[in-house]
């Protein structure tokens, strides 16, 4: 008989996350962001803990799990308090792509130290010109011998600074047709003729964003991850599960914002009672448990549809379940700032900061408007409008 609740393994994997979560919490999280410091303690012990790699091959020093357990890592850190954006790229985009893509010895170069922390990888596919358009991308990779030559720039590109490598969307020129297509690359951050300058962000968040110039950089053959003829492929087996994932980022914010929240107004009393007790704070809060919930569900049937090789049912799904957490978290961190009242945009209480980083969820890594325009077509049947 199947249930509609997850595993004993993922809930307990989702109970030793929290606990190692709650050694570091929100406090140590805002005052690293802050300072203009890193999480790296944090990032290695999720890494040496097996939880960061759970959904890379065993072969590979991961756990050997699915995007649904990455994604639950993921949603717990969050809910504790420190959402690590870095865990959306390195493990999830980057992690399944060389898993599924990469050749054997591209796997056993890049995937262990994905798995363990010690080698985060960026991902590049944003350009200025470029949105949410990515067959507008310029970025383009030249054969010059037995060498790969880039030339081209990307923006809003997390973690560049805490990455050994940046997999680099870029195109190739079909000989046959002459059109270009889409190839995915594993770039040095230190190659020469990569260069980045930090974009500054209103975000309260450890890891940066940034504005990335190729300049001729030349990388050899098996810099190329996969197959030259098959990128398209290759490139939206890497956006399912970055939109699980982001969907998993926004939940778990959207729980951290409520457990404040729900915490605040238990205790604050004016006029003789709790507030809680009135129905004008009661009631947005359990709006949002549901519509968190919902939204869990939904990240949830995504995670299971694409470890079943369902790529499209997980595409639609995955767009339904980020939309939807990206929404419950807005909702979520606005409700808990008017719960505090004054307190709400202090530091001391913690919420106030968390309303750029919900609100980023509407927009990135895909914008609501898009998701809607992906139901319209693809689940309603609808004209294509753009």
């Amino acid at each position: 008989m199947s249930t509609f609740t997850e595993s004993e393994e993922r809930q307990e994997l989702r109970a030793q996350v929290r606990k190692l979560a709650s050694g570091f919490g929100r406090e140590y999280f805002a005052a690293k962001a802050r300072a203009g410091e890193k999480t790296t303690d944090l990032w290695l012990a999720i890494g040496k803990a097996g939880y960061l790699g759970v959904n890379i091959p065993e072969e590979y020093g991961g756990g050997g799990g699915g995007i649904g357990d990455c994604a639950a890592v993921c949603e717990e850190l969050a809910a504790m308090g420190c959402p690590l954006l870095m865990m959306v790229v390195s493990p999830a985009i980057c992690g399944t792509v060389i898993s599924r893509f990469g050749t054997e010895a591209q796997k056993h170069r890049w995937l262990p130290g994905l798995a363990d922390g010690t080698s985060t990888m960026a991902f590049a596919i944003t350009e200025p010109d470029a949105g949410t358009n990515s067959h507008n991308i310029t970025t383009t990779a030249t054969r010059d011998g037995d060498s790969w030559v880039l030339k081209g720039q990307k923006i809003y590109i997390s973690g560049m600074d805490e990455a050994a490598n940046v997999l680099v969307v870029a195109r190739t020129s079909d000989a046959k047709t002459g059109k270009l297509k889409p190839c995915l690359f594993v770039v040095p951050t230190d190659a020469a003729g990569l260069t980045y300058t930090p974009i500054p962000m209103e975000m309260v968040s450890p890891e940066s964003q940034f504005q990335v110039f190729i300049d001729d950089v030349r990388l050899p053959a098996d810099a190329l991850v996969g197959d030259e003829d098959a990128g398209l492929i290759q490139l939206f087996a890497g956006l399912n599960p970055e939109r699980i994932m982001a969907a998993s980022f926004s939940t778990g914010l959207a729980r951290y914002a409520l457990e404040r929240a729900v915490d605040y107004v238990k205790q604050r009393s004016v006029f003789g009672a709790p507030i809680g007790s009135h129905q004008g704070l009661a009631h947005p809060l359990a709006q949002s448990k549901i519509e968190i919930e919902l939204a869990r569900l939904m990240t949830q049937k995504a995670s299971a549809l694409y470890e079943a090789g369902d790529d499209m049912g997980a595409g639609e799904a995955a767009n339904m379940a980020k939309y939807a957490a990206a929404e419950a978290a807005c909702d979520a961190v606005d409700r808990a700032v008017q719960a505090h009242g004054g307190n709400g945009v202090t530091q001391e209480y913690g919420v106030g900061g968390l309303i750029v980083a919900a609100r980023a969820g509407r927009i990135a890594p895909v914008s609501r408007e898009m998701i809607l325009n992906f139901v319209g077509m693809h689940s309603l049947g609808l004209p294509k409008s753009y």
